[in-house]
């Protein structure tokens, strides 16, 4: 019994992190066309770029970022690993190197971008060390200019 508890504890608090990134593009379009949401692209590199790395576990992982981003926007990474054992699909890789030609000719990493729903750049930002509050706040900025 004791067990079956740790394991539940274990899955619970590894579920209540879990974020709701899009994996297709086109699909996001369209949930963000349906639920009239911003799209926010993150350019990742999730194996190799510290300021990603960092990214991740300071800001997308956070539960204010997961209840912020479920009300406000439909959320994409294209994350670009460089790892062979965190390789994606060939699908995968296509579809995120499309997105880097249109939206991260420069190759930045990490790279934030909110399009509208119809994927027009509204504003772009990076890493910054900040809170993850804070950066909710920034993107919202981006919104307004």
């Amino acid at each position: 019994m004791k067990k079956i508890c740790i394991i539940l504890l274990v899955f619970i608090s590894s579920s209540s992190f879990s974020q709701d990134w899009k994996s297709n593009f086109d699909e996001a379009k369209k949930e963000a066309v349906n639920e009239n949401k911003n799209i926010l692209l993150v350019f990742s590199g999730s194996d190799w770029c510290a300021p990603c790395i960092k990214l991740d576990n300071a800001v997308w992982k956070s539960e204010a970022f997961k209840s912020e981003s479920e009300k406000n926007w439909v959320i994409y990474k294209a994350d670009f690993p460089k790892k062979k054992a965190n390789q994606l699909s060939v699908e995968q890789t296509e579809s995120n190197n499309k997105l880097a030609e249109k939206y991260n000719r420069n190759g930045s990493f990490p790279l934030v971008i909110l399009l509208d729903k119809t994927g027009k750049v509204i504003g772009m930002t990076g890493f910054k060390n900040i809170s993850a509050t804070d950066y909710i706040q920034l993107i919202h900025s981006l919104e307004k200019k």
